[in-house]
C-alpha cells in the first residue's frame, strides 16, 4: 500500500503506483463504481500505466512542494523521463490528466489503458471519435485525448500508446470521464491545468498557521485530508478505497468511502487549528444535515451528501488485495449503534461555535433533541468505537462520550444562560454518567479503565479520557490507565493496537495471539495491524501527563512509518514493515496532525 501515491480533485481520487500505474479510481464521485480496480485484482481489472516502456518502478517520485501534483521520473541506459500526474479541481466532469517530459536523452514510452468500469466488472465498447478514444458501457462514457503526433492503438479492448520523448520535448494525456447520455465535455488545457493546479495547492497550503517542527508533514497531511473532501457538499470519507486488508489475506476488509461520525470533532478541531475555518465550516454545515431528523435515527456514518442507504455486498469476481477477500461494497456497519456518537457531534457543534463559526439557528435545537434521546438511551449496551460485529456491550469509551455530550450542553448554557433548556437537567446527567463510568467502566485491582463494564479487556479508546475533560491528567486513575494500555496493547516498538481480549494483563500480553484476541473480541477471525491513530492518542496522553519526552519520540517513530510521499493508511504491521488497511485513512492524518499541534503548537507546554 505504501507503493501508492493519492492524487484527487475534491470530488474523487487516483492511487498512483510506483511504477506509474493508476490502480485505483472511482467515477465521478469517491464511492462511484471503480473504472481502475487493478488495486484489489490484477491489470485485467482496470488500470493505467504511463512509463518507459522496459522499465519497472520509477527511480524516484515526490509531489511538487505543498501540492498533490505528483512527479515520477526513472533514469534508464537511454536517458530520463518524468510523468506528472494530477486531477484538477473541477466545476465540471472529471479529468485525469497525465504529463509527459523528456529529461535526459530519448526514452521509449508506453501508455497502457485498460478501462473496466464497475469495480472492474464491465468490459466498455471501445472506438474513435473525433480523433480520440471513447469507452461506453452503460451509465459511463470516457474520452482519452492525447497529441495529434501520438498513435493510439486498441487491442484486447485495452488502448496502448507507444511514442518517444526526448529532453525538452512533452506529451500530454487527458482522460476524461462523462454521463454516456450527455455531449462530451469542453476539452481541458492540460498545460494551463497543470499551472493552475500548482497554483491553487501551494495558495492553499500557505494559509497554514501552523509553523513548528516536522511543519511539511502537517501540511502534507492536511492536503491530504483536503483531498478526501468531498467538496459539493463538505463531507470528509474515511478513505478513497475500499478492502484494503487490516491482515494481509484476511477477511477484516471494510469499505472506508463514507463520512464517519466518530471522526467529526478531531477532523474539526484540526482544520480550526490549522487556520483552515471555510474547510472547518462546511464539514460542520455536512454534520448538521446529515444527522439533522429523528435523533434516534442517528447513525455512525453517511454518505457523501449525507445518504443513509449504504448497502454492504460482496464483489466476488475481485479476488481482493493480496488475495485478501472478501471485497465489500458498501458497509452495513452503518445500522450499527453507537453511543459515543452522540458526544462526538454534540462536541463538534460546541467547539464550533467556540471557534466562531458562524451559527446556524437550528443548531442548538438539533443538539436539545439529541440530548433528550440520550438521556434515555445512555444505558444501553452498543456496538462501540471499534464497530465489533458481536454481541452489543456497556462499552467505556461510549459512556465517556455520553458524559461528553451533557458536559458540553451544560457548559454551553452557562457560557450563554438565554440559550433555552433545562441546565439542571443536563449537569445531573453529567453527574450520573460519571458516577457509573467510575464504578462499573474502572478496574480498581489493576488500576485501569477497561473496554467495557466488568470486563478484562482493554481499549486504546480510553487514552481519550483526560484529552476529553471526564478525568484530569494527573488523576492516578488516568495515570494507571495509560500505563496498563502500554503494557498490554504496546507492540516492542511501542505501537498500539486497538484492543485486545486480554484476560491475563499485565506485561507480556502484548504477544498474546492476535487471531485469538480479534476472535474473542468481535467473532471475526484472523488479526489486524497496531491502529495508527491509537498510537498518536498515546503520544497525547503522555505528553498530557508530562512525559513529554517520550510523547516526542513516539511521534518521530509514527512520522517515520509514512511512506516515501508522507502518507499512511489506517494500520501498521511492525513485523512486516507494512502498512495496512485503507490508504489514505484521514483518521490517521488527523491524528498527526493533533498530535503535533499538542506537542509544538502555539498553546503546547513542557
Amino acid at each position: 500500500m505504501e507503493d501508492y501515491a493519492l492524487i484527487g480533485d475534491h470530488q474523487t481520487a487516483a492511487l498512483v503506483s510506483r511504477t506509474g500505474s493508476v490502480d485505483w479510481l472511482c467515477l465521478p464521485r469517491f464511492d462511484s463504481g471503480a473504472c481502475f480496480a487493478a488495486l484489489l485484482g490484477d491489470d485485467e481489472h482496470g488500470h493505467w500505466r504511463v512509463a518507459p516502456k522496459d522499465a519497472d518502478v520509477c527511480t524516484r517520485r515526490a509531489y511538487r512542494p505543498d501540492t498533490l501534483v505528483l512527479d515520477t521520473e526513472w533514469d534508464t541506459p537511454d536517458g530520463s523521463v518524468r510523468v506528472t500526474d494530477l486531477m484538477p479541481q473541477r466545476d465540471r466532469a472529471p479529468d485525469l490528466v497525465r504529463v509527459v517530459e523528456g529529461l535526459r536523452g530519448e526514452v521509449t514510452v508506453r501508455s497502457t489503458l485498460r478501462l473496466r468500469f464497475d469495480h472492474g466488472s464491465v468490459v466498455p465498447w471501445m472506438r474513435r471519435a473525433d480523433g480520440h478514444r471513447v469507452a461506453v458501457a452503460g451509465p459511463d462514457s470516457v474520452w482519452l485525448r492525447t497529441d495529434p503526433a501520438v498513435r493510439t492503438e486498441g487491442q484486447d479492448f485495452t488502448t496502448y500508446s507507444d511514442f518517444t520523448v526526448a529532453a525538452g520535448e512533452r506529451v500530454t494525456f487527458v482522460l476524461t470521464w462523462h454521463p454516456s447520455h450527455e455531449p462530451r465535455p469542453k476539452p481541458l488545457d492540460a498545460e494551463q491545468a497543470l499551472r493552475d493546479s500548482v497554483a491553487d495547492w501551494q495558495a492553499w497550503a500557505a494559509r497554514c498557521r501552523y509553523d513548528g517542527p516536522h511543519r511539511d508533514a502537517v501540511v502534507r497531511s492536511l492536503i491530504t485530508l483536503k483531498a478526501l473532501t468531498y467538496a459539493p457538499t463538505g463531507g470528509i470519507v474515511a478513505a478513497p478505497t475500499t478492502s484494503l486488508p487490516e491482515e494481509i489475506g484476511g477477511v477484516r476488509n471494510w469499505d472506508y468511502r463514507y463520512c464517519w461520525l466518530r471522526d467529526s470533532t478531531l477532523t474539526l478541531g484540526a482544520l480550526i487549528s490549522a487556520g483552515y475555518l471555510e474547510e472547518a465550516e462546511a464539514w460542520r454545515d455536512w454534520l448538521l444535515r446529515a444527522v439533522a431528523g429523528d435523533p434516534s435515527d442517528l447513525q455512525i456514518m453517511y454518505g457523501l451528501g449525507g445518504e443513509r442507504r449504504l448497502p454492504e455486498y460482496e464483489a466476488g469476481w475481485l479476488p481482493g488485495y493480496e488475495g485478501s477477500a472478501p471485497v465489500r461494497i458498501g458497509n452495513q456497519a452503518v445500522s450499527q449503534r453507537q453511543l459515543d456518537v452522540y458526544g462526538e457531534v454534540v462536541d463538534s457543534l460546541t467547539l464550533a461555535r467556540r471557534s466562531g463559526l458562524a451559527t446556524r439557528p437550528h443548531g442548538w435545537r438539533l443538539q436539545l433533541a439529541l440530548m433528550e434521546f440520550l438521556r434515555h438511551c445512555w444505558r444501553e449496551p452498543d456496538e462501540g468505537l471499534w464497530e465489533v460485529r458481536g454481541p452489543r456491550r456497556h462499552f467505556v469509551h461510549s459512556k465517556v462520550m455520553a458524559w461528553v455530550a451533557a458536559d458540553r450542553t451544560v457548559r454551553a448554557m452557562e457560557d450563554d444562560p438565554a440559550l433555552p433548556g433545562d441546565v439542571e437537567r443536563w449537569r445531573r446527567l453529567r453527574d450520573d454518567i460519571h458516577a457509573e463510568v467510575c464504578e462499573r467502566g474502572y478496574d480498581a485491582e489493576r488500576r485501569t479503565f477497561t473496554q467495557s463494564y466488568g470486563s478484562r479487556e482493554l481499549d486504546a479508546a480510553v487514552l481519550l479520557i483526560p484529552r476529553v475533560g471526564f478525568l484530569p491528567p494527573d488523576d492516578p486513575r488516568v495515570l494507571g490507565t495509560i500505563e496498563a494500555v502500554r503494557a498490554e496493547l504496546s507492540t516492542k516498538e511501542g505501537l498500539l493496537r486497538r484492543y485486545t481480549a486480554g484476560g491475563a494483563g499485565g506485561e507480556g500480553a502484548a504477544v498474546v495471539d492476535a487471531a485469538v484476541e480479534r476472535a474473542t473480541v468481535d467473532g471475526l477471525p484472523g488479526g489486524e495491524g497496531t491502529f495508527l491513530v491509537c498510537s498518536f492518542w498515546l503520544a497525547d496522553a503522555l505528553h498530557l501527563t508530562g512525559h513529554g519526552e517520550e510523547a516526542r519520540d513516539l511521534f518521530e517513530r509514527l512520522l517515520a512509518l509514512r511512506n516515501d510521499v508522507g502518507l499512511l493508511a489506517e494500520e501498521y504491521d511492525p513485523v512486516a514493515g507494512r502498512q495496512l488497511g485503507n490508504f489514505p485513512q484521514a483518521f490517521s492524518h488527523v491524528g498527526l496532525v493533533g498530535t503535533a499541534l499538542a506537542l509544538y503548537g502555539p498553546d503546547a507546554a513542557g
